[in-house]
């Protein structure tokens, strides 16, 4: 058994490791509990699949006199990974005694989901650009920490418009770009990975879509800004990173980490974009 916590990324991350773990212990049968178990429910190599929280009887069935393996580790909190000397994927492996071979994500869609994935044709091909990411239900708009800020994705979207249909994912607070047909609404895993699927080009962040586009072999330009590919990202994408900020950030409240997925306001080293980013770098990536 498998416990995985956190955000969709995360749980799509973790379907790299499956097939690792069914070679591991071949005669053993693979059930998960999962944040988002929409994730793993087309995975045939597993046998069960348990929302976190909707568990009943899981210890009499699985646990009591029985001969379960069970892993429930938080790869977040591994030396290397809070060093950012491994990826997630590595340091899952290290904690659940599997060979690190560069896994990359899973995702399958059957026969109805493939059928369904007709609603995103658009009359231009897509151009998608995830502006905001983290938790749906955040009351915060924008997290510098891993947003694109507005200005950036404003130039960009502009410069895509004439030969691409825009798309924007972001959520219901956060600002939206003139001309672009605009996703607030919270999608399920699948129709959102369908939508992935049908499009042309990509701008992304360090959020669920660039895990699910490295599950779809699809390349795409990443932003990274206080986040690290090294932790999070694969190469398969054009993983552009922030220009370091020109004054030392201070961080009283900072722990085992530096800055916070939420970007809090006053850990924000920059004093404008034009300090993060280079428009002409991102147009050019995509």
């Amino acid at each position: 058994m498998w416990h995985i916590e956190g955000g969709l990324g995360k749980n799509i991350a973790a379907t790299s490791l499956i097939e690792s773990l069914h070679d591991r212990y071949p005669d053993r049968k693979i059930i998960i509990v999962a944040s988002y178990p929409d994730v793993f429910l087309n995975h045939r190599l597993i046998y069960r699949v348990y929302r976190i929280g909707n568990t009943q009887y899981f210890y009499d069935d699985y646990i009591k006199n029985k001969d379960t393996l069970v892993f429930r580790h938080e790869a977040y909190y591994e030396s290397n990974h809070i060093s950012k000397r491994k990826h997630i994927i590595d340091s899952w492996c290290k904690l659940m005694d599997l060979e690190y071979k560069n896994q990359m994500p899973v995702i399958n869609f059957n026969l109805v989901q493939q059928r369904s994935s007709q609603k995103w044709i658009r009359e231009k091909p897509i151009f998608l650009i995830q502006t905001n990411g983290g938790p749906f239900n955040s009351e915060s708009a924008y997290s510098w920490a891993r947003d694109i800020p507005f200005d950036i994705s404003l130039k960009i979207a502009e410069s895509m418009i004439k030969d691409y249909h825009v798309i924007q994912i972001c959520k219901p607070s956060s600002r939206q770009i003139p001309g672009a047909e605009v996703i607030s609404d919270q999608l399920s895993p699948i129709d959102l990975f369908l939508l992935l699927a049908l499009s042309e080009k990509r701008l992304l962040i360090d959020s669920c879509l660039q895990h699910a586009a490295s599950a779809l072999n699809l390349p795409s330009a990443v932003l990274w800004i206080a986040t690290s590919p090294a932790n999070f990202g694969y190469t398969l994408h054009k993983n552009i990173i922030a220009n370091p900020p020109e004054i030392e950030p201070k961080l009283p409240n900072s722990y085992l980490f530096d800055y916070s997925f939420d970007g809090v306001a006053y850990e924000c080293p920059y004093y404008s974009t034009d300090e993060m980013f280079s428009i002409e770098e991102i147009i050019k990536s995509i």
